[in-house]
């Protein structure tokens, strides 16, 4: 079975996007500075489900691939699948997609769909995405259920795209932790044009 891990683009000052963020405008006031990493580069790097393609550096595009090619299925919140507007019916990883929720909205329901409506708080999302990806991870997105998991003990890995930049304010990656540390060792730094690359495991009592 493959590892759950979390990860974003963030500033220096600790921010994945922006004051103000919302529907009309997901990434907040400033927050686009946080992902011009994605098109600044010299390579070209389409995304598993063939819509988009960014061009990015040659060291991102190769970490960006190997991720990508590893991870099996998706755990999300709600607001960030609503901000995204259900990425307009499939994930641009094109992977199976459990969103945690209070209530199913039934328009997104059908036959066929990539999403798949959990009640059941996190702990249970992140069960039921292990059992789809088999052997592949599971990656977890949107702030809100990402601090649930790292809190929950979910979380083996935790990923930081680091830009050179202060946002001032927005959304934070790390709050509502809990109280007392939580211990993490680097296992990876890959630097790049616009961007540090830092991979971190979780380090969890036996």
């Amino acid at each position: 079975m493959g590892t759950v891990g979390t990860g974003f683009s963030m500033s220096l000052d600790g921010f994945i996007a922006g004051p103000n963020d919302g529907p009309e405008w997901p990434l907040g006031d400033g927050g686009e500075r946080l992902f011009a990493w994605y098109f600044d580069g010299d390579t070209e790097y389409t995304m598993p489900g063939g819509g988009i393609t960014l061009k990015v550096s040659r060291a991102s595009a190769g970490l960006l691939r190997e991720s990508h090619q590893k991870t099996g299925a998706l755990v999300v919140g709600r607001r960030h699948f609503d901000l995204a507007n259900g990425w307009g019916g499939r994930h641009p990883m094109d992977l199976p997609v459990f969103v945690v929720t209070h209530s199913v909205p039934r328009e997104w329901v059908h036959g066929g769909s990539p999403f798949t409506f959990v009640t059941g708080g996190v702990e249970g999302a992140v069960e039921q995405a292990k059992v789809a990806a088999g052997d592949n991870d599971v990656g977890v997105g949107g702030a809100n259920v990402a601090q649930q998991a790292i809190k929950a003990g979910l979380i083996d890995e935790i990923g930081i795209d680091l830009v050179p930049v202060l946002l001032g304010g927005g959304v934070r990656f790390f709050d509502h932790l809990g109280e007392g540390p939580i211990e993490l060792e680097r296992t990876r730094v890959i630097e790049a044009p616009g961007v540090t690359h830092l991979r971190f495991r979780v380090l969890k009592e036996n």
